[in-house]
């Protein structure tokens, strides 16, 4: 069985005193768009910092396709490409000329720049000078760069932070097509559960150093469990009835009450059940939290 692209095991990062990341064991599948989420400040930039041994972490916490990144260092960095903050860009260049420039640097093909300007969609811009591209073209430029030695590991920081709409959605087919036509591993950090959403296959939650969730975005979706808003008269009696016939009552208000339910067939008995007890019933609303909510939900756990 391949071992993962990433994985780490009971990861700390202390900052003098300060405890950054506690006890965090990251596993991003090969082949994966890996979201890595959190508020700001949560440590996702120290994590992608350390992946990429610019800080230094201890012996055998930290794998990289299955071998330990102290010790194979060299090995493991040249199968990883980052954009980190922002892309390092000359902005007196134009797009090629800074591509060009880094296959001088990497010793690789002048013939690579021009594939991996039309892969990232910036081949009608190649002689337009950076200082007057867009911000979404220097961030798909700063992915270009990153891709020029051919990774099988892209690590992303936030790179769609200060973009338009149309900056995000290039910069979300490009991941995408990176990852299904190239088989390319992602791991992008974000703190918009909505933007990853559109894009992740996987989904690992951190908050305060510490990883809160981790699973598939279908996992997540389980976790949202839907509720059922009942408006009625006498809600604390109604409340009293459903909570001893066995329903968990999330909230109860003057003139209605909600509970989690699991079916429509379950909200019609739940119906049934308050109308044969001699509750006026007006109206049942099924919600489903939005997903940001369920993030917020998740990242108060530890705060």
């Amino acid at each position: 069985m391949n071992s993962p692209a990433i994985q780490t095991c009971g990861l700390n990062y202390h900052f003098g005193d300060q405890k950054v990341i506690e006890n965090l064991s990251l596993e991003v599948n090969r082949g994966s768009i890996y979201g890595f989420l959190g508020p700001n400040g949560a440590g996702k930039t120290t994590t992608i910092k350390i992946l990429l041994n610019l800080l230094k972490s201890p012996k055998d916490t930290v794998f990289v396709f299955g071998r330990d990144m102290n010790t194979y260092r060299t090995a493991n960095l040249k199968k990883i490409g980052a954009l980190v903050e922002q892309p390092a860009i000359y902005a007196h260049m134009t797009g090629k000329e800074n591509l060009l420039n880094r296959c001088m640097l990497l010793g690789l093909s002048k013939n690579k720049a021009s594939e991996i300007l039309e892969l990232v969609g910036l081949g009608a811009a190649a002689h337009k000078k950076t200082g007057q591209y867009s911000l979404g073209m220097k961030q798909r430029l700063g992915i270009g760069l990153a891709l020029l030695p051919d990774p099988e590991l892209l690590l992303l920081d936030e790179p769609t932070n200060g973009l338009d709409p149309n900056g995000i959605i290039e910069i979300r087919s490009l991941m995408i097509e990176l990852a299904t036509k190239h088989e390319k591993t992602i791991l992008v950090s974000s703190h918009l559960l909505s933007e990853i959403e559109k894009t992740a296959t996987h989904v690992g939650i951190i908050n305060k150093g510490q990883l809160l969730f981790q699973g598939t975005i279908e996992d997540l979706h389980l976790l949202n469990k839907p509720v059922l808003t009942i408006e009625l008269n006498n809600t604390q009696a109604a409340a009293q009835l459903l909570s001893r016939e066995g329903y968990h009552i999330e909230e109860t208000k003057a003139d209605q009450l909600t509970l989690e339910y699991s079916s429509a067939e379950q909200s019609s008995q739940i119906n049934s059940l308050l109308v044969q007890n001699g509750f006026n019933v007006s109206s049942l609303h099924p919600i489903r939290k939005a997903l940001e909510e369920l993030f917020l939900d998740i990242t108060k756990t530890n705060n």
